[in-house]
């Protein structure tokens, strides 16, 4: 007996056709790409890592690294910018890889707290650059690093001006008598939303490792665009050992019955 799938219109029926899937067309602007990093005495904090011939390696030099890792697939389409602490406001973007290195290079961590943590004017900067990235098409994206696990960070800013994407990534110390890193996450989160006009990621650590770290930028790298919300991400996947399919000898070994007689 042939079974078929049909589309009954009135008293005719004809085999129903797949349903064609389409995406329309359209066209991402090209980035401009802003970095501050959290350059707090906190960012001194050692990594569960060494470094060469046994020396400590911090959080600033595992941001550094990270920051080597994110632009190098992403330049020289999308100029970078690093700006060395989260109220500095004098960016200087370039579109090579070498600039960006010096750039990086220069950035130096405190040797004393900063202080309250300001991002009226890094928001300020990012505005007006901003405003040129869109006068020449683009579309600004500012990436935050934040290394403080006990001072939240404030700001003034209006809420009706969105003009570029704000991402986070907040590396931090496990709560304490002296730390309330979930607080500092929330008000991390509140600024993000009330600035970034695209979908912004906020990611977090708080386990001393610079594979988290260099995950987290490497998910980054997806275009604002291009993503879903965050609640929906679920990349990078877990890595897992699979069994081995089964041979046919195998499957035939098993499918012989034993007897017990």
């Amino acid at each position: 007996m042939e079974a078929r799938a049909a589309v009954m219109d009135g008293s005719s029926s004809r085999p129903a056709s797949a349903p064609r899937y389409s995406l329309p067309p359209c066209r991402f602007m090209q980035e401009d790409i802003l970095f501050c990093v959290d350059v707090d005495v906190e960012s001194k904090v050692e990594m569960k890592l060494t470094g060469p011939k046994g020396r400590p390696f911090t959080r600033h030099d595992a941001i550094r690294q990270a920051i080597l890792l994110f632009i190098h697939p992403s330049l020289p389409s999308t100029p970078i910018t690093a700006l060395p602490s989260p109220s500095s406001a004098s960016p200087s973007p370039g579109n090579d890889v070498d600039s960006a290195r010096a750039a990086l290079h220069a950035l130096k961590a405190a040797d004393s707290p900063c202080g309250l943590a300001d991002l009226t004017l890094l928001f300020r900067a990012a505005a007006h650059e901003g405003k040129k990235s869109r006068a020449q098409g683009r579309h600004l994206r500012v990436i935050l690093i934040y290394c403080r696990s006990s001072i939240r960070p404030q700001h003034q800013w209006p809420v009706s001006q969105k003009l570029f994407t704000f991402d986070v990534i907040y590396l931090h110390d496990k709560p304490g008598p002296e730390n309330c890193p979930q607080k500092v996450y929330d008000a991390l989160v509140d600024a993000l939303e009330h600035v970034s006009e695209y979908e912004g990621y906020i990611l977090e650590s708080g386990h001393g490792l610079a594979r988290v770290l260099f995950r987290h930028i490497c998910v980054l790298l997806v275009h604002p665009q291009q993503r879903c919300v965050q609640d929906e991400l679920d990349i990078p996947k877990s890595l897992t050992r699979k069994s081995p399919l089964p041979t046919d000898a195998s499957q035939s070994e098993e499918s012989v019955p034993v007897s017990s007689q």
